[in-house]
């Protein structure tokens, strides 16, 4: 797996951001001892699919991963929180707190540990996809707490993009989990993506939206797209991935945690649908006895990101802090690696081209935070330099 062309191989949800659950992938035995006493004491609290989800949660595991091979004197302990509900999620952080000196929250449900960090200073926190909020609910930044968020918007993107220039059929699709926040990031990159190749790349392509499926936001908006409104629930992933088919939809970008594997299952049994992948490199769950039904993936770098806090608490130089992290820092992107993807060579050329204006800032997708929207945003008029 790899970023687009200089981006180096990595990846992504899922966690709660949204993208799908692995049935095969598993991580290297943990080290869960935590015996060690020069070292740091590190935890990582994920719901509600574990570390070896092949996807949003493992890939942040692989970054723990890398940081003890490089410091055999620490050790982790991974904790599960089955349920996902955003309170029983800070309460898993809350009850080892005491225990540890660094605690890993992957997922927008960890979000509420704002009060619990400010109460253990000694404590430092990395949150993944959220960044903290205090007693109030409201949005805050400690010195013990790095928290990242990725841009979304600009993979899905992405997969938008590669979507619409691959299509035979002119229809593409996002299928999603939960609206949280970064997920309909996801959908608006998506939609975005394929409005911007149809606009400036030759594409005849549109994007599905099936109304009954449609999301409702933390807000209880209604967001549009096609959301099974769960990140584990198989038999409604494939359910909508086969509604989508049924309407001639043959490219999914499947943003469904869990979810997505009934979506992938879907397509494997259409025989002529092809999925994008999204977090991290799914070509391998892409599988289909001879064939293989991943396109390529959007990616999102977080076990990098997450190593390299862990680095910098080692070696004394953390600084706490909300980041948005994005193309600019090669912390976004989507399989371009031979071998991990089907996309043909005028769409690679395209994509690299739009990757370019992504990180430069020509082009700005719209997030779910943002004021624009997939048929407004800043570089839609703008043609991909040749």
């Amino acid at each position: 797996m790899k970023r687009p062309l200089r981006v180096l191989a990595v990846c992504v949800l899922m966690a709660l951001t949204g993208c799908r659950d692995s049935q095969k992938q598993e991580p290297a035995a943990p080290e869960t001892g935590n015996n060690a006493e020069d070292g740091l004491k590190i935890a990582i609290v994920t719901s509600p699919t574990g570390v070896d989800d092949g996807s949003f949660n493992q890939n942040n595991f692989e970054g723990v991963q890398a940081f003890l091979n490089t410091h055999p004197d620490s050790g982790v302990t991974p904790v599960n929180e089955p349920t996902g509900d955003n309170a029983a999620s800070v309460q898993a952080v809350a009850d080892i707190a005491a225990d540890y000196d660094v605690i890993i929250a992957p997922g927008f449900q960890f979000a509420g540990i704002g009060q619990l960090a400010a109460d253990n200073p000694d404590v430092k926190f990395i949150l993944v996809d959220s960044y903290p909020t205090d007693a109030n609910g409201e949005e805050t930044e400690l010195a013990n707490v790095y928290a990242m968020q990725f841009a979304e918007q600009e993979g899905g993107f992405f997969a938008g993009v590669a979507a619409a220039l691959e299509t035979k059929t002119g229809k593409t699709a996002v299928v999603n989990g939960v609206a949280f926040p970064s997920n309909v990031n996801y959908q608006y990159g998506f939609e975005a993506g394929v409005n911007y190749a149809v606009k400036n790349l030759g594409a005849k392509a549109e994007y599905v939206e099936i109304p009954a499926y449609a999301g409702t936001d933390v807000t209880n908006r209604n967001i549009g797209g096609n959301y099974t409104g769960s990140f584990s629930d198989q038999a409604q992933g494939k359910v909508i991935g086969q509604a989508l088919i049924a309407q001639g939809v043959d490219v999914l970008f499947v943003a469904a945690g869990g979810a997505g594997n009934g979506v992938f299952t879907a397509a494997k049994e259409a025989g002529d649908v092809k999925v994008i992948g999204c977090d991290v490199d799914q070509y391998d769950d892409g599988v289909n006895g001879e064939r293989n039904i991943v396109l390529t993936s959007a990616l999102k770098i977080m076990d990098k990101n997450v190593e390299k806090q862990l680095n910098a608490i080692a070696d004394g130089t953390f600084q706490g802090g909300n980041n948005l992290l994005k193309a600019d820092s090669d912390s976004t992107g989507y399989v371009s690696e031979k071998g991990r993807h089907q996309l043909s060579g005028h769409t690679i050329t395209k994509l690299e081209q739009v990757y370019n204006q992504v990180k430069d800032g020509t082009i700005v997708p719209p997030s779910y935070t943002g004021s624009n929207t997939p048929d407004d945003f800043p570089g839609l008029d703008t043609a991909v330099r040749q």
